[in-house]
């Protein structure tokens, strides 16, 4: 691992503690910084020691920083479209000293056929923009644009290119806002996967479903399991005890 002294930092950058075995993240003032979705989804994915990893649409870094520590996965490629970004996951393996293990590619997934093999990983997981681009409200900057909004690739495309990715049985590990549950269902099916594990995601326990977390495999056959919900907050509105759990450990 660098210390942070090695590493150039460009203006606005800042380097901030994950609080997990010393790893660490790049990230800009006023650009999209990665929040709770990106933990719990850290949390919900599953891989083995031996597991070759993607991550579309990887922003700074953030999921293989906090993966890999908890899974040790044998490699990592790491997909983003917008060149700033992708730098500051480029210094950011160099920081946490993942050389060799995480391989950022700056790279449109929607092209990914040019860039990676297909029909060889063991996951795919995807922290995609939450909203359509013509329901959002307009993003300050246009790389908050590209994380929120999906101007730049649909997620269709991000089921095309996981099932191009994933070998038989491989898994997609995917959060969205819980109103995209149906679409989820329906793009699964249609790339020849199935959902097999679902968690819901709530504010607290009275309130509807603000996120899904959701697992589809390749080649899998029919029925899911429904896991019970997360709840974020307890009743006096602090952190509900698997919040802490989940910051905790991961």
């Amino acid at each position: 691992m660098n210390e942070a002294s090695d590493i150039t930092l460009l203006e606005g950058e800042r380097i901030d503690d994950l609080q997990l075995e010393n790893m660490r993240i790049i990230q800009r003032s006023g650009t999209f910084c990665f929040g709770m979705d990106a933990v719990l989804l850290a949390d919900f994915a599953v891989c083995r020691k031996d597991s070759l990893v993607c991550d579309l649409g990887t922003g700074s870094g953030i999921l293989p920083f906090l993966m890999y520590p908890r899974y040790h996965f044998r490699h990592l490629d790491a997909v983003e479209i917008q060149a700033d970004a992708a730098d500051r996951a480029c210094r950011g393996v160099k920081l946490n000293g993942l050389d060799g293990i995480v391989e950022v590619h700056n790279a449109d997934l929607r092209d990914i056929k040019a860039v990676l093999p297909g029909n060889r990983y063991d996951a795919v997981v995807c922290n995609p923009p939450y909203s359509r681009a013509d329901s959002a409200l307009p993003a300050s900057s246009n790389e908050k644009m590209l994380a929120r909004q999906d101007c730049s690739c649909t997620l269709k495309d991000v089921f095309k290119a996981a099932a191009y990715l994933l070998g038989f049985h491989g898994k997609l590990y995917i959060v969205l806002p819980a109103y995209r549950t149906g679409e989820l269902f329906s793009l699964a099916e249609q790339h020849g996967m199935q959902a097999k594990i679902i968690r819901f995601v709530h504010s607290y326990v009275s309130s509807p479903a603000r996120l899904i977390l959701f697992c589809a495999m390749k080649g899998a056959s029919s029925g899911a399991d429904i896991l019970p919900p997360l709840i974020a907050k307890d009743p006096g509105g602090n952190d509900s005890d698997e919040i802490k759990r989940i910051y905790h450990q991961l």
